[in-house]
């Protein structure tokens, strides 16, 4: 009867270890899944920043590809305006030098 007591003894003591042994192990992945997670939360925030910062430099790209078609229409406007207020210039000149030929 002893020695069955002791044997029984003997095996839960064995479990024991055992059941210590996977609870340590358990610990070590609970962690590790813990770290895992907090990693892939940062990484997800930081994704999120650089959306944000691309967003952010396509825009002021598309300013900037916007600006030389901006300077080509104001230079247009300038050319055609030159030329109008030339063309108006020689004709009212022409008007003048035609008025001034009759008046004398």
């Amino acid at each position: 009867m002893e020695t069955e007591v002791a044997v029984k003894l003997e095996n839960h003591d064995q479990q024991i270890k055992s059941l210590k042994h996977r609870m340590e192990e358990q610990e070590e992945q609970s962690k590790a899944i813990n770290d895992l997670v907090l990693s892939v939360q940062k990484l997800a925030i930081n994704m999120e920043r650089m959306l944000n910062e691309q967003t952010s430099q396509n825009e002021r790209l598309q300013k900037l590809e916007q600006e030389p078609a901006k300077q080509w229409s104001n230079m247009k406007r300038t050319i055609f305006n030159t030329v109008v207020g030339a063309g108006a210039g020689a004709f009212a000149t022409g008007v003048f030098l035609t008025m001034a030929q009759y008046i004398k």
